[in-house]
């Protein structure tokens, strides 16, 4: 808005500035609404394009000499010619392996990868058989991912369906604005974990960072280590018998349950008091911050 008056700038719509800014509306309201699976189907929902693939029909790939994009071109090649279960040797670290994949498969990583692993993905059942960079898991949909050593930084970004369990220790804001799904660490993790969470749950076996649950809307972390700090909203409650008997099935399930059980846990959950934020009084924002 450089060379404009103020007295220019009030007379001037909403609408206006917005549109001056580089900002637009849309108008959502009588829009229609794509379906993309038939909510009455019994079968397993997929994507009608989705490739059949079969399990048992298992081949291995040797990615030493490829790129990622070769990589995953491959891959996909390989589930439309039916192939259910693909063996990544050599993935030497690779950055963006095994993203957006959007079908039934079994994938498995003989070794590392690097940053943004697996993300966008909606369907597959992932392991890896070493440690990832950033970002493991980022957007996941459905399906489940197990690293079977340690993980980076904002490990399950902005997950929404599935399990993502790492059997190690993860970096600094795990779970970051996660908004749904199951995320497992069976170490430690660091700093501001769980970072405007909205939905879903967390489950740290160690111990965790300072801020933990910093700003978050809703869902809930389960931790059996010590917690550094709390973040802002950020409070302790009950450990319900309900609570108890998800994480034994949980932790059970991935052979990570404690050898103390879960009474040991505390349950972290919002506060709440962000939720108006916009309506307090600056003496009440004043309070929370």
């Amino acid at each position: 808005m450089a060379g404009m008056s103020d007295a220019e700038l009030r007379e001037m719509t909403q609408e206006e500035r917005a549109k001056l800014l580089g900002m637009t509306t849309e108008q959502l309201t009588g829009r229609s609404l794509f379906i993309e699976f038939d909510p009455d189907a019994e079968e397993r929902f997929t994507y009608p394009w989705a490739p059949d693939v079969d399990y048992n029909k298992r081949i291995e790939i040797d990615t030493d000499a490829m790129t990622s994009t070769e990589v995953n071109s491959k891959a996909r090649s390989l589930m439309e010619e039916g192939y259910g279960t693909l063996v990544v040797q050599n993935p030497r670290g690779k950055h963006g392996l095994g993203v957006g994949i959007l079908n039934r498969l079994n994938l498995i990583f003989d070794g590392s990868l690097g940053y943004f692993a697996v993300g966008l993905i909606d369907g597959p059942n992932v392991r890896i058989k070493g440690r990832v960079g950033w970002s493991c898991g980022e957007n996941m949909m459905s399906g489940t991912i197990v690293v079977e050593k340690n993980a980076g930084s904002t490990f399950g970004a902005a997950i929404r369906g599935g399990d993502l369990v790492c059997r190690g220790s993860v970096g600094s804001r795990t779970g970051i604005d996660m908004k749904g799904g199951t995320i497992i660490v069976g170490g430690d993790t660091g700093a501001l974990s769980g970072f405007m969470m909205q939905r879903g749950r967390m489950v740290v076996c160690g111990n965790a960072g300072k801020n933990l649950g910093d700003s978050m809307y809703d869902g809930t972390i389960y931790v059996g280590g010590k917690i550094q700090s709390l973040g802002v909203d950020a409070i302790e409650a009950e450990l319900t018998d309900l609570d108890r008997k998800w994480l034994t099935r949980k932790l059970s399930q991935y052979e990570l349950m404690p050898d103390a059980g879960v009474d040991h846990f505390t349950k972290i959950v919002a506060g709440k008091q962000l939720w108006n934020y916009d309506n307090l009084e600056p003496t009440e924002k004043k309070l929370i911050l």
